[in-house]
């Protein structure tokens, strides 16, 4: 059998070679996902993001306990971590965050440096997820890097956001200045055992109630966990479940697909478009203009600009 029928069959040995392939760019990599991609369409995507410090990963580990031990479905988790300044590579491992799952065979766990890119998330976080649900995994958890107040992009390939807060890290209102709540199908207050879970609590209703919503449309649940003791965690995945219904029920579900295809395309096209430009110019032409926007010669604008014309004429 060939890598793209082992990963169907679920052999987990050549589903962590193929995102290997994904990760490093390399076009083996391009060519087995090509032929799984007609599976790629089903599983449902849970993306959790919040601040450093809320608990995300102890929140997803019991998650993923909890999805094992009430059914039969096979869970997979993409951690995206920040990258090593000198190897590139992810600082932090989930396999040593979440050892206690590493003996499951259902379950699938594979950390991911975001190399830099802004969002939360790396590049190719989407194929990923697309690998483990070709792999059979109908549930993955994408978690954030965690930077804070600019993870909005999980929104865009998630079925479902959790945003998590904790008390006492006056994230709240740099929150709703940010734009994060928008995003959220579901908030989760997370070390409510801490001082001033309440008022957090009271905040994010708040801020909930100034947003206006069409009729029929999935208000957010604001939920309260101890992620360490597994405290809320039965609470939380009954409200993804209930979302990932609605989903289905209310055609919404079809909508952030179509969304995401268009992101996803928009992303390619521009990675895509940006190389392949840079490939074509003459040599030391992109250096040049770097080279004039540092010394203030010329705005970024006006560089691109003369770069794009360059090509044009030639």
């Amino acid at each position: 059998m060939g890598l793209a029928e082992d990963v169907r069959a679920g052999d987990r040995l050549a589903l962590a070679r193929l995102l290997s392939w994904l990760e490093e760019g390399d076009p083996r990599g391009e060519g087995v996902l090509t032929e799984l991609y007609p599976q790629t369409g089903l599983g449902h995507r849970v993306g959790v993001t919040g601040p450093p410090g809320s608990g995300k990963s102890t929140l997803v580990n019991q998650a993923v306990r909890w999805c094992r031990q009430h059914g039969s479905e096979r869970v997979a988790v993409v951690a995206v971590d920040p990258s090593s300044p000198f190897s590139g590579g992810a600082i932090l491992g989930d396999r040593i965050r979440m050892r206690d799952l590493s003996g499951d065979p259902g379950v699938f766990i594979r950390s991911m440096a975001s190399r830099g890119e802004l969002g939360g998330l790396a590049r190719r976080t989407a194929v990923f997820v697309e690998a483990l649900i070709a792999g059979g995994y109908e549930r993955i958890f994408i978690e954030t890097v965690g930077a804070g107040q600019a993870e909005v992009d999980i929104a865009r390939m998630a079925d479902t956001t959790v945003v998590v807060e904790a008390p006492g890290m006056g994230d709240e209102i740099q929150a709703i200045k940010a734009g994060i709540l928008e995003i959220a199908d579901i908030l989760v207050v997370n070390k409510a055992d801490l001082p001033g879970a309440q008022a957090a609590v009271q905040a994010l209703h708040y801020s909930l109630g100034l947003a206006k919503r069409p009729a029929g449309a999935w208000s957010p649940p604001i939920l309260t966990t101890i992620a360490e003791t597994g405290e809320g965690v039965e609470a939380l995945m009954e409200a993804v479940n209930r979302h990932q219904d609605y989903l289905l029920s209310s055609g919404e579900g079809e909508s952030r697909e179509l969304a995401r295809a268009s992101s996803r395309l928009e992303a390619e096209l521009r990675h895509t478009l940006t190389e392949t430009f840079q490939r074509t110019l003459a040599d030391g032409r992109f250096e040049a203009a770097v080279q004039a926007v540092f010394e203030r010669r010329m705005t970024p604008a006006q560089a691109a600009a003369d770069l794009i014309g360059e090509r044009a004429e030639a």
